[in-house]
């Protein structure tokens, strides 16, 4: 049978619609919403694909809930009293307004050993506070620990952390006195990305090639280093690749908004920060650790101290077997509710003990 074409006329149209229930203004609006939801996430979406800016802010949001989490555990374990304290110590002359924390034993002028902690935070996170109560307890047992505080990405790009950082140790060396520190018994330390600008700037001062590539004049004589401490750091950027998921991912996007470039692996940048390459036995006495549970040990921390086993530098080790259980992840020794913790603060001490006193 042959179809037939129906046609609806104009007055036939006009009653049908007439039928349909309006729509109502719950629905219009429910429609614009998601109308303009998918408008956002279309334009965040080629916004992320050319600019590393949206991503590193999420990340820095998703870190900053987790550092707070992590100081409450450390004041858990810092001293309530022994420690006298400055916060927010202002540089004088610094255009960035950037500042340093100092902690000293109670009632103590005395010029001690000096920690100098630089903290972590991708690169684009983080804050001296963070690591506040860790450096209590290390004034706490004699010694004056420093907080520094440094710009971070995407608002600042490389190398603008290590020349504020270099700086600020210039300025603590002129400041020694007042500051109750001891400039020739000074420590380097830092977590994460700290670790890894700690070792930037122990190479800095302890290799004249190095100082002269990155085109930065050391702050610090290499005789004023006693120590570094690096914990759960990056030290070899082409390794980077070697992750995988999520951490891929957003370490890309730190290094992207760090260094300015989507392409930071074959630019001066990556060789740069890859401080693996540049130890030599001037490198100070070390000590490193990493978690078994974080996947930076196997690619960053074991490499490195193993570079620098190899370079002649005194390195102290602190690692677990794979199978460690708990699996100890990224800055594991500020979980300090952790046997683990506990041992790397004891075994930190020792080695303080050991090149300071």
């Amino acid at each position: 049978m042959p179809t037939r074409e129906r046609t609806t006329r104009p007055d036939e149209l006009e009653r049908v619609l007439a039928r349909r229930p309006p729509w109502s203004a719950r629905a219009r609006r429910w429609t614009l919403t998601a109308l303009i939801a998918a408008f956002v996430v279309t334009a965040l979406g080629a916004v992320a694909a050319s600019s590393p800016w949206p991503s590193a802010l999420a990340i820095r949001w998703v870190f900053e809930q987790g550092a707070a989490a992590t100081i409450a555990e450390m004041e858990r374990h810092a001293p309530d009293g022994g420690v006298d304290e400055r916060l927010d110590v202002p540089i004088e002359g610094s255009a960035t307004g950037a500042g340093f924390d100092v902690f000293t034993p109670a009632g103590d002028d005395e010029a001690r050993p000096t920690v100098v902690w630089v903290h972590g935070g991708a690169w684009i996170s983080g804050r001296k506070a963070d690591v506040a109560p860790y450096l209590r307890i290390l004034a706490s047992e004699g010694y004056t620990a420093i907080g520094v505080d440094y710009s971070i990405a995407p608002e600042a790009t490389y190398p603008t952390a290590v020349n504020e950082l270099n700086d600020t140790l210039g300025y603590l060396v002129e400041h020694a006195e007042e500051l109750g520190i001891d400039p020739d018994r000074l420590v380097l330390a830092g977590d994460s990305a700290g670790a890894q600008l700690a070792s930037q700037l122990a190479v800095l001062t302890t290799n004249p090639r190095y100082a002269y590539l990155l085109g930065i004049e050391p702050a610090l004589d290499a005789e004023q280093l006693a120590g570094v401490i690096l914990n759960c750091g990056v030290y070899d950027l082409r390794s980077m690749a070697e992750l995988n998921g999520i951490g891929e991912w957003g370490f890309k996007v730190a290094l992207w908004a760090y260094t300015g470039t989507k392409d930071w692996s074959s630019s001066a940048p990556g060789s740069m920060m890859s401080t693996i390459e540049f130890v030599t036995e001037e490198f100070p006495p070390t000590f490193i650790s990493g978690g078994n549970g974080d996947a930076l040990t196997w690619i960053q921390s074991v490499p490195m101290a193993g570079a620098l086993a190899d370079a002649g530098v005194e390195t102290h080790e602190l690692f677990w077997p794979a199978e460690h259980a708990p699996a100890l992840g990224h800055e594991y020794q500020f979980h300090l509710d952790l046997d683990e913790a506990q041992l790397a603060l004891d075994e930190t001490l020792d080695f303080l003990d050991e090149h300071t006193r």
